[in-house]
């Protein structure tokens, strides 16, 4: 099955480059957006996207802006933010796919910041359902507890200090990522407790408005050797989603047959024979076939991020 190119205009008119993994059904039962990880190509969830299309759903994938195929000929200087790759890249993703199937059901998969980005969108009222693999926004005291000094030299000392001197993140060429925007980096190694403090007080209001509007349910998922994705991050993220019915399950490598799976191996296609077909399970069908740790109810806990959820429990 082979992926039609897309281009994806954003409100701002910046083109972003993307493929569409069309149904082979003549109406796909729903059309899935997956949102990549921060500096990672969208051609990496290209086997999840093409086995999510062998299943009778209509797949977009896309590189934010700044990326890959959405990459502009200068990155130097750029100042693309991550908030961009929401409130301008993802919102464009949904408004496309809706104008595509005005009446079909819009689903989201986003790793990592991924999960993070669909708040800051107007057009994420439009999305049905959303499941999370390993999102956060990147405070460093959520990092694991053994990884955190090493992370916080890495990601929040190091990485501004090089953004500074050259003008963006060569992360390619340090085996990090791929290169990412200066004002990407910055946001990235700014993240303090509340996500919102990273920008003007008169905005802050608006974006935790569009995070409340979203009232898709959302399955958080989490993996215990994931250094980034703690319980404690994840949950903090969930907690923004205040108009949402929240689920968060915390797995270990065990429990899905491996020794090791960390931030990334959830997309490889060693797991199309059985964490795929878990998260289709509930996407398709509302069946998560695991021990749910946390199940808030809209409003549950009031304003976003007053009450940080318990750390969901793992399967036994």
């Amino acid at each position: 099955m082979d992926p039609q190119p897309i281009t994806i205009t954003c409100r701002d008119g910046y083109r972003l480059g993307g493929h569409l993994w069309a149904s082979e059904s003549e109406r796909a039962a729903a059309t899935v957006i997956v949102n990549p990880a921060t500096g990672v190509l969208a051609r990496y969830y290209h086997a999840y996207a093409r086995w999510l299309a062998e299943q009778g759903f209509a797949v977009v994938t896309y590189d934010y802006r700044g990326i890959g195929a959405s990459r502009p000929p200068r990155l130097r200087g750029s100042a693309i933010r991550w908030r961009d790759w929401g409130e301008l890249d993802f919102d464009a993703a949904a408004v496309w796919a809706k104008q595509r199937d005005p009446h079909g059901r819009l689903w989201v998969v986003g790793h990592s910041i991924g999960g993070m980005l669909v708040g800051f969108a107007p057009a994420a009222v439009h999305v049905d359902r959303l499941l999370t693999m390993g999102a956060q926004y990147a405070y460093w005291r959520d990092y694991a507890a053994a990884a955190r000094a090493r992370l916080l030299l890495k990601w929040h000392l190091a990485m501004p200090a090089i953004t500074a001197t050259l003008g963006f993140l060569p992360g390619k060429r340090l085996g990090w990522l791929e290169d990412l925007p200066a004002g990407v980096a910055f946001e990235w190694c700014r993240r303090r407790a509340r996500f919102e403090w990273s920008y003007p007080v008169r905005e802050r209001e608006p974006i935790l408005g569009r995070f409340a509007a979203v009232t898709a349910p959302i399955l958080a998922i989490g993996v215990s050797d994931d250094e980034f994705g703690t319980p404690q991050a994840i949950a903090r993220t969930l907690a923004y989603y205040r108009g949402s019915e929240r689920r968060q399950v915390m797995l270990t490598p065990r429990d899905l047959g491996y020794d090791a799976i960390g931030h990334f191996s959830l997309f490889h296609a060693r797991h199309r024979d059985g964490f795929w077909p878990a998260t289709l399970g509930w996407l398709r069908d509302d069946v998560v076939p695991w021990p749910v740790g946390v199940a808030l109810a809209p409003e549950r806990e009031g304003r976003a991020g007053e009450t940080v959820p318990a750390a969901a429990s793992r399967v036994a």
